[in-house]
């Protein structure tokens, strides 16, 4: 039985925290995350896996996830990660964070209840802009729907660190998403959501999304994966 990788280490209890105030204008970009940004989408996907109580099922590790996730770089048609990040300052208008597949989505919001951020240097992006700092992610990949003859795309990961969540950036994530379906000709967006987040079920349900309650999720992992492979019904 494989062990769940040792997460990364804790923040740094020297760390700042960073403290924003009521209707402060706080700044916010989407753009695709690359691998250097591979450190922070470590970090909060083991976030991630704490608040779902999976922890002990993580496996991943930089290494591992810089080698499969940004393998290939044939974004929309693979594996793609969008970052959304946050500042107090206006973002660069010739900024690192620009790519040929995608222009940078941004838009300002205004802070309420105020934000206190006690992670912002283990989080700062790999843009290496000033005071602008990593604050949650989506991570999706194409599938194809044979009833339709189309394609879609299936989330994977949705996570906003717990500093940025209630402020509408995971409905952002998920907004840029289906853009990108749209804009592609794609069919739908699908994810799953554990059943006992309600305030997800909630939110997923008044942008306009259902359950399909018809069907149930099955998933080989680990050693049931090992074992079924080496089953010998494929032999003559």
């Amino acid at each position: 039985m494989a062990t769940a990788a040792t997460p990364p280490p804790t923040t740094a209890a020297s760390e700042l925290n960073m403290y924003i105030p009521t209707n402060q204008p706080l700044l916010t970009r989407i753009r695709l995350a690359a691998n250097p940004d591979v450190p922070a989408i470590h970090k909060m996907i083991y976030q991630m896996a704490a608040f779902q109580r999976l922890a002990d099922q993580c496996f991943s590790t930089e290494s591992s996830l810089s080698t499969t996730l940004f393998s290939k770089d044939n974004h929309f048609e693979s594996f793609t990660v969008f970052l959304i990040e946050v500042s107090t300052k206006s973002f660069p208008s010739s900024s690192a964070a620009h790519h040929p597949e995608f222009t940078p989505i941004h838009k300002t919001l205004n802070v309420h209840p105020p934000v206190s951020d006690p992670e912002p240097e283990t989080f700062k992006s790999s843009t290496m802009e000033d005071e602008v700092f990593v604050a949650g992610f989506v991570l999706f990949f194409p599938n194809y729907t044979m009833s339709v003859a189309k394609p879609g795309f299936y989330i994977q990961d949705l996570f906003v660190r717990k500093s940025y969540r209630r402020m509408g950036l995971g409905k952002m994530l998920l907004a840029v998403v289906a853009r990108q379906a749209v804009e592609m000709g794609y069919g739908r967006v699908e994810w799953v959501v554990l059943d006992w987040n309600t305030n997800a079920i909630k939110f997923y349900e008044e942008m306009g999304a259902y359950v399909v309650k018809e069907w149930m999720v099955y998933r080989l992992i680990s050693d049931g994966l090992q074992a079924f492979a080496a089953t010998n019904d494929l032999e003559k």
